[in-house]
């Protein structure tokens, strides 16, 4: 039986000292949220309020104000539609180019590659104004309105940002996958393709399910691109920044609250219901099959 040292000890108070801080400095602000989301405008304003007491009682109101005046509603189900889109649409396409790139070997697999892991160093955000003109240009040379202000080509836009790290992430997935199921469904009489949908794309859910929630977030509160490309339908994120000026020039910091709790709400419900499979994900991967 081994001898825990001081030094051992020492670190391990420490760690659970840094894990308990930093806990408490992402929940603290999230519940705080939540709690001023429910309270009326008199307890933020005034003589003798206090910011961290509880709402005297909650005040509804202001989630109905938010989806009334500020139109929360309509931006909310064009996040849910382009979400959606992005989501299915990059697992069509990176589901198949990852097992290709981790599991044969074929002309042109290390450009692809090399492509590939190039594109993890591009920020999309740097050359969100080039996209613009180009997509305007695209609508000025065909006569037509489509590709701006569109839902699908703001989804396409989302698969091209997130396909890089998707492809690496679940690449680096099935290269852990053992070689002998594969074999066995050839010997089945499966081909290229029913293995990958049948076998080994069932085998990397942990790893799927990781990439859908990584770039669920990083869609669902994306800004900049949204801003840019869209105007009548607008995400989310431009209706949150919409009602924020608003509220906040008339200090109606109720309402204000209740919009940030309307964009965090489904992150932090999607977190907790696949939490288990995304900590499988990310450890998992590292793994030699």
């Amino acid at each position: 039986m081994k001898k825990t040292t001081f030094g051992g000890i020492i670190s391990k108070i420490l760690t659970y000292v840094a894990l308990v801080v930093l806990a408490v400095s992402i929940i603290v602000p999230v519940a705080w949220v939540f709690m001023a989301s429910l309270k009326r405008n008199s307890e933020f304003i005034g003589e003798g309020t206090n910011p961290w007491a509880l709402p005297k009682e909650f005040f509804f109101q202001n989630f109905q104000v938010a989806f009334r005046d500020a139109n929360m509603g309509s931006f909310l189900i064009n996040s849910v539609i382009v979400t959606a889109l992005a989501l299915i649409l990059l697992l069509i396409v990176a589901l198949p180019a990852s097992y290709a790139l981790a599991r044969f070997d074929f002309r042109g697999k290390k450009i692809l590659d090399i492509a590939f892991m190039a594109g993890l160093f591009i920020n999309i955000n740097y050359i969100v104004v080039p996209i613009f003109l180009m997509l305007s240009g695209a609508n000025k040379a065909l006569g037509v309105s489509f590709f701006l202000d569109n839902r699908l080509i703001l989804a396409i836009v989302y698969v091209a940002s997130a396909l890089s790290f998707t492809i690496f992430l679940l690449s680096g997935y099935f290269k852990t996958l053992p070689k002998g199921f594969e074999e066995a469904a050839y010997i089945d009489g499966c081909g290229y393709f029913k293995t990958m949908t049948s076998i080994m794309i069932p085998m990397a859910k942990p790893s799927i399910i990781t990439v859908i929630l990584f770039n669920f977030l990083s869609f669902w509160n994306e800004y900049i691109i949204a801003y840019t490309l869209m105007s009548e339908h607008g995400t989310l994120a431009m209706g949150l920044k919409n009602l924020m000026a608003v509220e906040k020039t008339a200090t109606n910091y109720g309402i204000m609250y209740a919009g940030l709790v309307i964009v965090m709400l489904p992150t932090l419900l999607l977190y907790i219901a696949v939490q288990k499979q995304l900590t499988e994900g990310m450890t998992l991967g590292g793994l030699k099959g």
